[in-house]
């Protein structure tokens, strides 16, 4: 199965979320781990205004988190926009019952299924 431009643009994605998701939760585990250390309350700990320590570190899960919602939109807009094209072809050739036949195989394709 040939994959398409858009295509290869949406597994791109995904793998920066996954990829952002993995340093998130590692960075997580840090920083609950250096706040129990610390004996800090969540609320001090967890503001760069109070924590300079690891303020640089709050500041990047934050990002982390803002980037990983942006891939998830431009995921779920990709989604949209093939989700009606397949609605186009499956009107013109009532082939497939559901959407996610064709979604299914398409994966399949992709992720090796």
């Amino acid at each position: 199965m040939e994959i398409s431009v858009s295509d290869r643009e949406l597994i791109a994605l995904m793998k920066r979320y996954f990829s952002a998701k993995a340093e998130l939760d590692g960075l997580k585990e840090r920083l609950e781990a250096a706040r129990h250390t610390a004996g800090e309350a969540i609320g001090v700990f967890y503001d760069p205004r109070e924590n300079a320590e690891y303020a640089a570190d709050l500041q990047r899960s934050h990002h982390l988190k803002a980037e990983m919602v942006s891939l998830m939109q431009r995921a779920e807009a990709w989604w949209r926009a093939a989700s009606l094209a397949d609605q186009r072809d499956g009107s013109e050739a009532e082939t497939e019952p559901e959407d996610w036949q064709s979604f299914e195989k398409r994966a399949d394709a992709f992720f090796g299924g």
